[in-house]
């Protein structure tokens, strides 16, 4: 088959999945942000690739304004209604990414807050830039799952990875190339910035998920995306095929996820 490797239209194709199948970060996370940084309704914060909302939304309760900025519109679009549903009308939704900042006219920030998308900038280029927007009392927020291999993955993703591959090949491709993790952790880098005091912050938090939920999660990342199948028909017989090997695989249907979420919370010395 044909991949497609259209970036825009990659991600554009995994927003409504990502919506609803991303698994977001435990309220543990807010409240230590909360406690940490006396948020008390009055602070702004920049939640930089913001996605649909998942730093952006449940901070906003804490703070009086969250700028959330990703390069992608049908992202902010989910990100806009999610925030609706949960009354969160102080996020002020902006197209943009990390090159472009300066474009954005941003106020002074308390946070700036990054999950996936921190891998995907020019990390050194961009804390630099943030150095000259954020507070000195500020902060700067990296939330991932770890590093790669420091967690036992579950049982089924070595069916999904085999589906893929059958599909898709080998490759993670995450647009007109593949994805391949930094080599200099976010840590290193982070400890040679403006923001080198780093502290490291870790939750562990039990998913459950059924047949439904891990399905929609794979068409959630850029390397499954929905517009990767330049046939629907085929992207039909992957789900089926996916479904089929879950499902037989696993006949109890329950793909609760061991959630492993790690902060760096980086300010200056």
């Amino acid at each position: 088959m044909n991949i497609h490797y259209d970036p825009a239209e990659l991600f554009a194709s995994t927003a409504p999945y990502y919506a609803r199948y991303r698994p977001g970060y435990p309220p543990e996370f807010f409240s230590y942000l909360a406690d940490r940084f006396a948020l008390n309704g009055a602070q702004t914060v920049l939640d930089l690739g913001c996605g649909t909302g998942q730093i952006a939304i449940p901070l906003a309760p804490h703070v009086a304004r969250v700028i959330a900025v990703d390069p992608e519109p049908s992202m902010l679009d989910e990100g806009r209604r999610l925030a609706a549903e949960h009354g969160a009308d102080t996020i002020d939704w902006r197209h943009g990414d990390s090159h472009h900042l300066h474009e954005l006219t941003l106020p002074t920030l308390d946070l700036a807050t990054m999950g996936a998308s921190f891998h995907w900038t020019d990390r050194d280029a961009l804390l630099a830039e943030l150095d000259t927007l954020i507070a000195a009392h500020g902060a700067v927020v990296v939330l991932s799952g770890g590093a790669p291999g420091e967690h036992t993955p579950a049982p089924w993703e070595e069916t999904i990875t085999d589906i893929r591959t059958r599909y898709l090949g080998p490759a993670r491709r995450a647009g007109s190339s593949t994805y391949t993790h930094p080599k200099e952790s976010h840590a290193e880098v982070l400890a040679r910035s403006p923001f080198s005091h780093v502290d490291t912050v870790t939750w562990t938090w039990h998913l459950p998920r059924d047949l439904d939920a891990i399905v929609g999660l794979q068409f959630s990342y850029s390397y499954f995306a929905p517009a990767q199948f330049d046939d629907e028909n085929i992207r039909a017989r992957f789900e089926h095929d996916l479904r089929t090997e879950l499902a037989t695989q696993f006949p109890h249907g329950d793909f609760t996820d061991i959630i492993h979420t790690e902060a760096l919370i980086a300010t200056r010395p």
